[in-house]
């Protein structure tokens, strides 16, 4: 997955190469009051695609991180109910040996003792 962010990146910045290479010219923007600027053209798309990246960006790192931490505290909670739930382990069972004839109690009769 990393080489084919790292190739979209490369491929990216190469086609922003040959745009630059065949697009440069000053291109003038009309500002308010009449003020004009001459930006090189390039220079004006890299500014454009980096105004609508970066609130994107950081649109989709802030839900990101709220979901990430919404998942640590669910987590969390979930691991202390089944602490709370789990009862403790069973004491291990103890079989006592057959007992001996001589221990096993007989039934006397009424009146026969």
């Amino acid at each position: 997955m990393q080489f084919l962010k790292t190739l979209l990146w490369f491929l990216l910045a190469v086609v922003l190469a040959v745009f630059t290479l065949g697009n440069w010219t000053m291109v003038t923007i009309n500002l308010w009051a009449g003020l004009r600027a001459e930006v090189n053209l390039p220079l004006l798309v890299v500014m454009s695609f980096l105004a609508g990246l970066f609130p994107t960006l950081l649109y989709h790192h802030a839900v990101k991180w709220r979901l990430r931490h919404r998942l640590t505290t669910l987590e969390r909670t979930v691991g202390d109910l089944r602490g709370v739930a789990t009862p403790a382990p069973p004491l291990p069972v103890v079989i006592d040996p057959v007992p001996a004839p001589a221990a096993i109690p007989t039934a006397v009769p009424p009146g026969g003792a």
